[in-house]
């Protein structure tokens, strides 16, 4: 007997339900997220003594205990994404009204009716680290954006003439910052302090000429601005906090060239134009195995670059063109990406063929720059 299962993933609470080959239901009850009750619907899905296929609509992430816990009892599985899973809905009688069972029964329907679905293949130790660098690093990235941006908010209301000249993605310009910042307390240093202060940084360049342009700004401006003093004393701890975030992005992107030596498709993508190393991090993270993907042709489709056709009624007729998007996965707590979305057309190579419509899909996310 062949048993499909469809678990609708959630942070607490899971739903699952468990469909034989006619489509009677054999389990349909809440799962909760606990190695407990994991255990035992395994123990359960043994019991019914058939070939078990189970269905998850997220991968990894709050499906990672159930995900770990069912591979290692040998079950298969395979990933039905969000999107299958809404529009299938939607087709059936009351599809319109969203639910965890009702979700979890088109899953396991899905996984009774379909046999193109992905299997799940559990990720290497070694993909998996360089995964959560990625995206630690991601997370730093955006609040250093977010800090730097405060930074000169607050620096122009009170020394717009300083805030001009500074670069605040460079080191020495923040090392200035977490101690001097009004045009007062630049006078009342000079330059000999203030130089002393920036060669206390190690390795900046050109210090003098930093110190001079400067010290020239703040003589400039000789009033001072309302909350001054409260302003000054935020952005010197907004600058220590981004000095000790570039600090840790350039460890944690010594961290990923580690890791990037002992990965088997690290090489391959490096050799692309303008592949470093973090971009190649950002690709494995994203796509993870280049093996899983049958052709160059199905890597293209899964990123959103490869055309799709949209042809209906007499041969040759195309629908208008159309803004593409990926469409969200409503079941799922996180973005889609290229590991969890199908290719959703291989591209034509018939210049005989029906018009093809080509859209364009959003690439890859890049956190490139600091």
């Amino acid at each position: 007997m062949r048993i499909s299962v469809g678990i609708d993933i959630a942070k607490e609470i899971h739903w699952v339900t468990a469909i034989d080959a006619d489509g009677a239901v054999q389990i349909d009850r809440k799962l909760p997220n606990t190695p407990a009750d994991i255990a035992t619907l395994s123990d359960e899905l043994t019991a019914l003594r058939g070939t078990v296929r189970i269905g998850l609509d997220v991968i990894g992430g709050i499906a990672g205990l159930a995900q770990a816990m069912l591979a290692e009892a040998g079950f298969a599985l395979v990933h039905v994404p969000g999107v299958a899973v809404n529009r299938a809905r939607q087709g059936t009688v009351g599809g319109e009204n969203k639910s965890d069972p009702r979700d979890a029964r088109t899953i396991a329907d899905q996984v009774r009716t379909r046999s193109d679905l992905r299997p799940i293949e559990p990720a290497t130790e070694l993909d998996l680290d360089i995964r959560l660098l990625v995206s630690r690093r991601g997370d730093i990235v955006q609040a250093q954006t977010q800090r730097l941006s405060r930074m000169r908010d607050l620096l122009v209301g009170v020394f717009p003439g300083l805030e001009a000249c500074l670069d605040l993605k460079a080191k020495g310009p923040l090392h200035l910052l977490t101690k001097f910042v009004t045009p007062a307390e630049l006078r009342a240093a000079g330059k000999k302090r203030l130089v002393r202060h920036l060669q206390a940084a190690g390795g900046l360049p050109k210090v003098e000429d930093l110190a001079d342009l400067v010290l020239t700004v703040a003589a400039e401006q000789t009033v001072a601005v309302p909350a001054e003093r409260m302003t000054a004393r935020l952005i010197r701890e907004l600058a220590n906090e981004a000095l000790a975030s570039r600090t840790r992005l350039i460890e944690l992107d010594r961290e990923l060239e580690t890791l990037l030596q002992r990965h088997p498709d690290a090489a391959l993508i490096r050799s692309l134009p303008g592949m470093g190393a973090v971009l190649t991090a950002e690709l494995i993270a994203e796509a993870g195995s280049l093996s899983r993907f049958r052709s160059a042709d199905a890597l293209a489709a899964a990123a959103g670059m490869a055309p799709v056709l949209r042809q209906s009624a007499e041969p040759g007729s195309c629908a208008d063109p159309t803004a593409a998007t990926r469409g969200s996965n409503a079941s799922s707590t996180s973005p889609p990406s290229a590991r969890s979305t199908m290719p959703t057309a291989e591209p034509s190579t018939n210049a005989s063929d029906a018009r093809v419509n080509v859209t364009t899909k959003p690439s890859l996310p890049s956190h490139e720059g600091a």
